[in-house]
């Protein structure tokens, strides 16, 4: 059978798709390798893959708050980085994967690879719109073409680019793909990898009084005897400047509003630096699979990974971007044109998140909007699409070979 390494880092959402697939192949029989920073190694190995830390990488712990000339500076080193490309190389030397599947900010390794002459495979963790767009075109775009990477002429070299999102939210998905290099079927969409979700109304209607994980205190009842519907808020496992301003905003805004809200802060934010009202609790982690369930709505940073389990679930989503630079605000403008959620600014006051979160749990419009858009996101199978385009080109190699 043949077998894949996967090249990636330790960026929050970008690793799950990685492992979605990566858990179709191995149900397959397949081998699966992942490269990666340490940190990731837990996430990995509970998948069933095989995890080797990088030994040449530039550090990187996205949970640090730092400023943003810093952050920037990491990326980049990161993005860049040629002992990871280095790494990748010598472990497909070592043990020769019949293809590679490189996350799409590690232009150093993609192209690394590209001049080893591996068969390999760019894995797109959002909508392509932002890569081929604003990150091209914007300061991270500007500065890797300065280091000789620049992102469409690396891309270009991949056997194939695959994209790892619904091609109908995703605004590349309707560009002319003949203008895309000289290859228009490089480009492949799989859909989301969302293929482990399970609709909210088959595991319990959103708003039902499910107990927390951890054993959180019960939902307080409502006049009419009810439970209030449940909302989930979590902004991101990386820091952004502002986030516990913008946590505490949201907290702030459910404060006398029939709902039960449950933040999750990551390891970026510390819970005790947070003020919550009666309704609401804050932990650093909650299962997002386990909880999502049982909610009527998520509040997020436009992460594609939380903003398309969400909408699988057919949750409405409110969209609060955190960083000018990431595909958090594209992502929160494709949810809302589709009419399955709201764009906020960061710096909308408490009364503003609290108003829109009202109209958005009593929008029957935006409930039907995320249950269709759901339905399209499972029926995709984005992780046995993705599985399929790359074990087509591991036949494809062996046959050349």
């Amino acid at each position: 059978m043949p077998s894949f390494l996967f090249a990636t880092l330790d960026a929050g959402g970008n690793l799950a798709p990685a492992l979605g697939i990566a858990r179709e192949l191995l149900r397959q029989g397949h081998r699966v390798r992942f490269l990666g920073h340490a940190t990731q190694a837990a996430a990995v190995e509970a998948a069933g893959a095989e995890f080797l830390p990088y030994r040449c990488a530039a550090t990187l712990d996205p949970a640090v708050p730092a400023p943003a000339h810093r952050q920037f500076a990491a990326m980049l080193n990161v993005f860049s980085d040629s002992g990871i490309g280095r790494d990748l190389v010598e472990e497909a030397r070592r043990e020769p994967p019949d293809v590679v599947v490189v996350d799409c900010l590690l232009l150093g390794a993609i192209e690394a690879a590209a001049k080893a002459g591996l068969p390999q495979v760019v894995l797109v963790h959002s909508f392509f719109a932002y890569f081929d767009g604003p990150f091209r075109h914007g300061p991270m775009g500007a500065a890797l073409s300065l280091k000789r990477l620049p992102p469409r002429r690396v891309l270009g070299r991949a056997d194939r680019v695959l994209v790892c999102a619904d091609p109908l939210l995703d605004p590349a998905g309707s560009w002319d793909r003949v203008s895309w290099e000289s290859d228009p079927d490089r480009v492949v969409w799989s859909g989301a990898v969302v293929d482990d979700v399970v609709p909210a109304t088959a595991a319990g209607a959103p708003g039902t009084a499910a107990a927390l994980p951890d054993g959180g205190s019960p939902l307080a009842e409502l006049p009419d005897g009810g439970t209030p519907p449940r909302v989930l808020a979590s902004l991101s496992t990386t820091a952004f400047p502002g986030q516990q301003e913008v946590l505490q905003k949201i907290l702030d805004a459910a404060s006398g509003l029939p709902v039960e809200l449950i933040v999750t802060t990551g390891p970026a934010v510390d819970p005790a630096s947070l003020s919550a009202p009666a309704n609401a609790s804050v932990r650093r982690y909650v299962d997002h699979s386990e909880i999502m369930p049982g909610c009527s709505a998520v509040i997020c940073h436009g992460g594609h990974s939380t903003s398309m389990r969400a909408l699988a679930l057919g949750l409405p989503v409110m969209v609060l971007p955190m960083h000018p630079m990431m595909d958090q605000h594209m992502v929160g403008k494709a949810i809302s044109n589709a009419g399955a959620g709201v764009l906020l600014s960061r710096k909308s006051s408490p009364d503003q998140i609290g108003a829109a979160l009202t109209a958005l749990l009593a929008s029957e419009s935006q409930r039907k909007a995320a249950a269709f858009i759901g339905a399209r996101l499972r029926s995709a199978g984005g992780a046995r699409t993705g599985a399929q385009v790359l074990a087509d080109l591991a036949g494809l190699v062996s046959v050349a070979g």
